[in-house]
């Protein structure tokens, strides 16, 4: 079990600088610069390259950039923030888009659990029917058009939230974009925890139970809540990346300073390095979370483990 997650630490690795080498030579390609500033003069770009070393192959700058990850540096912003570090741009950022997004990925997960389990222990026409139309609203609807509705109604119409995020008040200024993220993923898990939990209630181990006399109450926590999760984990896995990655139109939306926001900026003023750095910690990020996901396999399902062993 060991050797099978250091392999994939190892290959998560190899993935991260190929993402980075990519990155590099898609930057490259692209029209524009750092500098587009119509008052500096070719003289004065060419002196900005070389400050920062854009005047050198993109190989060499490339190795560069991979020594000083190691060190912990990820150079400094080129126009957003003139030579501003980009790890103090994203420390001062990444907490408030990390606080949303885990508080969208709770408040989704627990809700849709509890939606797809009681509607499918409990077969009641009411419960179906609200089930169907909430799972289709919410797959269907993307997060800023809930948002949009939960800013007209509760923020605008009844003025029970504030509309913009405010660092004074960041739990309940933080309502509206935790809940508008949350909405899809609420939809999502729904239906996989309901699907789930139906086959396994129709297998041949859970009848065997039945047979066996054990109550309904130990069968559906023993066996058919436990197996359900282990496809709704592999879907949690990616959906928390996503919010923590994804959420960039619900913080424009409502003024969030997330890393969602700095990498809109970045990008609308060729800021190549801080462009870089985020990628670089998203990538991080979702490897990170996968393997996450890979521990919690082998906690709910020992067959997974077994197979690890095996494998190693």
């Amino acid at each position: 079990m060991v050797r099978y997650l250091l392999k994939r630490i190892a290959i998560s690795i190899v993935t991260i600088f190929v993402i980075l080498f990519i990155l590099f030579l898609l930057l490259e390609l692209m029209p524009g610069s750092p500098f587009n500033d119509a008052k500096l003069s070719p003289e004065q770009i060419q002196v900005l390259d070389e400050k920062y070393g854009l005047d050198k192959p993109v190989y060499e700058r490339f190795f560069s950039y991979v020594v000083n990850i190691f060190k912990g540096d990820l150079g400094v912003s080129y126009s957003l923030s003139q030579d501003t570090p980009i790890t103090t741009l994203i420390k001062t950022r990444f907490p408030v888009t990390m606080a949303i997004g885990l508080s969208a990925m709770l408040l989704g997960t627990i809700g849709g659990l509890l939606i797809g389990f009681l509607t499918s222990f409990f077969k009641k026409k009411w419960m179906n029917a609200i089930y169907h139309i909430f799972t289709i609203l919410g797959i269907a609807a993307p997060s800023y058009l809930i948002a949009i509705g939960l800013s007209f109604l509760i923020g605008y119409n009844f003025e029970w939230l504030p509309l913009l995020y405010d660092f004074r008040e960041p739990v309940l200024t933080s309502i509206m974009p935790a809940v508008a993220l949350a909405f899809p993923v609420m939809a999502v898990v729904a239906r996989f925890a309901r699907a789930e939990s139906d086959e396994i209630m129709k297998s041949d181990y859970v009848l065997l139970a039945r047979c066996q006399g054990l109550r309904r109450r130990t069968i559906i926590f023993r066996y058919v809540v436990r197996n359900s999760l282990i496809p709704v984990i592999t879907t949690m896995g990616t959906l928390l990346v996503g919010l923590l990655t994804g959420s960039l139109v619900i913080e424009q939306m409502f003024s969030i300073p997330g890393i969602g926001q700095l990498l809109t900026n970045a990008i609308e003023s060729n800021d190549y390095n801080v462009v870089i750095g985020l990628c670089f910690i998203y990538s991080l990020i979702y490897i990170v979370v996968m393997l996450i996901v890979d521990l919690l396999y082998c906690v709910i399902d020992p067959r997974v483990r077994l197979t690890g062993k095996q494998k190693a």
